[in-house]
């Protein structure tokens, strides 16, 4: 078998690259965590430019292990058997062959094949990507038979598909989910909640449909920062913000539903926005009803759905009022991927402070406010508060410390008391 010139961190990050050209809206991936460490077999650096072009990093399990990539992408025809790929984006995982820890300089590449092959139990699309020259013709038979693709991957970088896969039907998994919702239109990853006032994103079915133009209407009476506005109006689901432009979703309906019925007109809706601009008020308190329609908003976020799971989780334990930190190592305890991805920043350096090379959290590092995500432990907490969820509002993490920040819920169920 002919030598493999290149390592499995670089395999792997040329053949993300042809996978994730452009990581936009509904694209997400994440390399596993051994691919953080800063080297790599026979105690050889991992170079920095390999790393960031990885990143972000998480241990994800899919199947019976770990894929050294997994991802939501759109793919590009010429790597699929079949042109058509359904509706939503399928879910792929990548195994890497590069030189073997032996230093024999040859490449697994049917070990990799059947380990890709395991996890088409979760997954919809599934790859081993080698070393154009240590591919042999055995290996491609072998991935026909199980429906496995082939990156062939040159010195130069470029990666050219030996063997087209078949997409097959969607399956859910619960650690593989936590990558298909950062992939969503409601996933935290580079991007954000940008206002932490839900009001702002319930006013804007009401702007999209008044009439006049949203934008301008939205800036009048609800608040300057219309795309953050309509950016958080997707999040929620009250919108549907196609490239044509935004419609409302069923959930967005309802919520100018609730506005005709209040005050007669989405007009004198947003008048009552106007009404509340800047005020500081817990926004349940403020406008109890609307703060009620906001609960229920809220609640469909499928983050918040986790939180309250937790939260009431850790009251059954014995500890109402965890701190973002006892919060953070008791979901990782119980759904680490989507743990990581909701509260930890995806950058590479971060990752790897947070995370060891097996995916297990080093707690100490959880002490600090930088490693979090903003878009969770500020602006979803604030508006948790405002809709009468949590008992404290979110900190920007430059001003958070991790160990006293409170995590409560304001009506916590005591499942242990007397009928």
């Amino acid at each position: 078998m002919a030598t493999a010139a290149l390592t499995e961190p670089h395999v792997l990050a040329h053949a993300k690259a042809r996978l994730f050209p452009d990581e936009g809206d509904e694209t997400y991936a994440v390399a596993d965590t051994q691919f953080a460490q800063e080297r790599w077999i026979d105690d050889r650096p991992i170079d920095a430019d390999v790393q960031d072009q990885l990143a972000p990093f998480n241990h994800v399990r899919v199947g019976s292990g770990y894929p050294d990539l997994v991802g939501v992408p759109d793919l590009e025809n010429d790597l699929l058997a079949v042109d058509r790929v359904g509706d939503q984006p399928p879910l792929a995982v990548v195994e890497a062959k590069g030189e073997t820890e032996r230093g024999t300089g040859t490449a697994a590449v049917e070990r990799g094949i059947v380990q890709a092959y395991d996890r088409l139990h979760e997954a919809n699309v599934a790859f081993v990507a080698a070393p154009a020259e240590s591919i042999p013709p055995s290996a491609t038979t072998l991935a026909r038979e199980l429906n496995v693709g082939v990156l062939a991957v040159a010195e130069s970088g470029s990666v050219t598909p030996a063997v087209r896969p078949r997409v097959v039907g969607t399956r859910q998994s619960g650690e593989a989910d936590a990558i298909r919702f950062q992939a969503s239109a409601q996933g935290v990853a580079d991007r954000n909640f940008g206002l932490n006032h839900p009001k702002n994103y319930l006013a804007y079915p009401l702007a999209l449909v008044h009439g006049r133009d949203t934008e301008t209407l939205l800036a009048e009476r609800v608040v300057g920062a219309t795309d953050a506005a309509r950016t958080g109006a997707a999040f929620l689901d009250l919108i549907d913000d196609r490239p044509a432009g935004p419609r409302l979703t069923p959930l967005g309906e309802e919520v100018v539903r609730f506005a005709l019925g209040e005050y007669g007109s989405v007009n004198a809706a947003l008048d009552a926005f106007r009404d509340w601009k800047r005020s500081r008020k817990r926004f349940c308190d403020l406008a109890p009803r609307w703060g009620q329609l906001t609960r229920r908003v809220v609640y469909r976020y499928p983050a918040t759905k986790f939180l309250v799971d937790r939260l009431q989780r850790l009251v059954d334990d014995g500890e109402p009022s965890p701190s973002l930190v006892q919060l953070v190592e008791y979901c990782h305890g119980t759904q680490p991927t989507f743990t990581i991805e909701l509260f930890v920043r995806g950058t590479d350096d971060v990752r790897q402070r947070v995370l060891t090379g097996e995916g297990e959290l080093r707690s100490a590092a959880l002490d600090d406010g930088d490693v979090y995500h903003s878009p969770t432990v500020f602006q979803l907490k604030t508006m948790l508060y405002h809709a009468g969820i949590v008992t404290e509002t979110g900190t920007e993490p430059s001003n958070l410390d991790p160990g006293t920040d409170e995590w409560a819920l304001r009506q916590p169920l005591d499942r242990f008391r007397s009928t």
